[in-house]
């Protein structure tokens, strides 16, 4: 081993110095004959470009294999989760245009003041609240009436709050002054048991309030109001009247929730961004929980007309031949997630409930299965505020949802279907309240060029 380590640099310095003396020889003869100096100069500029051809032809070939891979045709199979096609034009989009309210703010000389008070709860959900709020106002103004702040009482016996628990009770105040007169607490003489119940159809009319509420206000002084849905009907009236404005004004001007929910909002919504990079931060929020999924209505198959429920497969399929892609950012009203959501997550793995995506420091307050009212408030203003919304359940929900968005220009509302062919566009099936503009939003808010 010592004496290859001491003869080896030996040999190598030979080797170089063999190597010295041909390339001496080489540029003597070059210098010689100039000639040959532009014969090597060609030579050596040829094989440089013939090196780089051939370089260039084999990047080309991975870079058309990479491409005929995603020009397949589209939704084939299970290889649909390896295509990412959300950049398409349509899936985002979103052209309304800037819409401001063109109600007439009702003037205080126009109401006159009576000495009785209207009380009333709101009940059931928050796509509840906003109707029975705007028909709460209508009956209090038409009978010129005192109207009390409202409590909270959930779907769940016990879940039982103060307004200012969800909403921002000063802000609701301010909005209606001049309009109807607001007091936090009844006085002390009125208690619920000497109080008159009405029950008040949802978007009542003068004419109803003249019959059948107005006689017992009168005889009773005070009274509480129960309001029933006898259809879900948020369709634009023909005519406009003093009341629509008051309608208006409540559905769209009043309800802002207090700062702790509205934290909680902000926070998830910025933790649904942050999760939808690939898709410039656009999220798809879905309606879709599964207790109503279970309800007999929703399970009715092979029945004349629309179908009114779509379940997780149904809206994986739904989404995919729209061309949505596997990145896609979808957010469930489900609260917990449930094995049956399974068959969206197959198709979308970045789909999350409240549970996957809500703060720790916000679960406690805000996740209670026994009180879910903070919950559906939660669902009700992110579906409210999602780049797309897809109401897999018809009603009240989607209703309400779609009002605030056509009034905030938040128009992609697209309606579930059973799509036959492999692909569609989503403007095929953007929500008939948005395509025929017949939803009530309409009457209330006008074009900002026609203002």
């Amino acid at each position: 081993m010592q004496r290859f380590e001491t003869e080896h640099p030996r040999e190598k310095k030979k080797e170089s110095s063999n190597w010295v003396f041909v390339l001496r020889n080489w540029i003597s003869s070059v210098m010689a004959d100039p000639r040959q100096i532009l014969a090597g100069f060609l030579t050596v500029t040829m094989f440089v470009m013939l090196a780089h051809m051939i370089k260039r032809e084999h990047f080309d070939s991975h870079t058309q294999t990479k491409l005929s891979t995603s020009q397949k045709a589209p939704f084939e199979g299970e290889r649909f989760a390896e295509q990412t096609i959300e950049s398409s034009d349509g899936l985002w989009r979103d052209d309304a245009p800037e819409l401001k309210p063109c109600w007439s703010n009702p003037s205080s000389e126009d109401a006159f003041q009576s000495d009785g008070y209207v009380t009333f709860s709101l009940t059931d959900g928050p796509e509840y609240h906003v109707s029975q709020i705007a028909d709460a106002l209508v009956v209090a103004r038409s009978l010129g009436a005192t109207l009390v702040l409202p409590d909270i009482r959930g779907s769940k016996l016990g879940d039982k709050r103060d307004f200012a628990d969800v909403y921002d009770a000063e802000k609701f105040m301010r909005s209606l002054y001049g309009v109807v007169r607001v007091v936090k607490e009844p006085p002390s003489k009125i208690s619920t048991k000497n109080l008159a119940v009405v029950k008040v159809p949802n978007r009542v009319t003068e004419d109803h309030i003249a019959l059948h509420i107005e006689p017992v206000y009168k005889k009773k002084g005070n009274i509480r109001l129960a309001t029933y849905f006898p259809s879900v009907n948020m369709k634009a009236s023909k005519e406009k009247s003093d009341i629509d404005s008051v309608a208006c004004m409540a559905m769209f001007d009043t309800l802002e929730l207090q700062p702790a929910v509205h934290g909680a909002v902000v926070s998830m919504m910025e933790r649904l961004r942050t999760l939808s990079q690939k898709s410039d931060g656009h999220f798809i929020a879905v309606d879709l929980r599964t207790d109503v999924l279970e309800n007999k209505g929703c399970q009715k198959r092979g029945d004349s007309g629309p179908k009114t429920c779509y379940d997780a497969s149904e809206i994986a399929e739904f989404l995919r031949k729209l061309g949505y892609g596997k990145d896609t950012t979808i957010y469930l009203t489900q609260s917990r997630w449930d094995s049956s959501l399974d068959a969206l997550k197959e198709y979308f793995p970045k789909t999350y409930t409240k549970e996957g995506i809500m703060p720790m420091d916000k679960k406690q307050q805000f996740l209670d299965a026994e009180a879910p009212t903070l919950e559906e408030v939660i669902d009700f203003y992110i579906c409210s505020e999602s780049d797309v919304f897809v109401p897999a359940i018809s009603g009240l929900f989607y209703a309400n949802v779609a009002g605030k968005r056509i009034a905030s220009g938040r128009t992609q509302i697209l309606v579930p279907a059973d799509i036959s062919a492999a692909s569609a566009s989503p403007e095929k099936y953007l929500s008939h309240y948005v395509t025929n503009k017949n939803h009530l939003a309409y009457s209330c808010f006008c074009s900002a060029d026609n203002s």
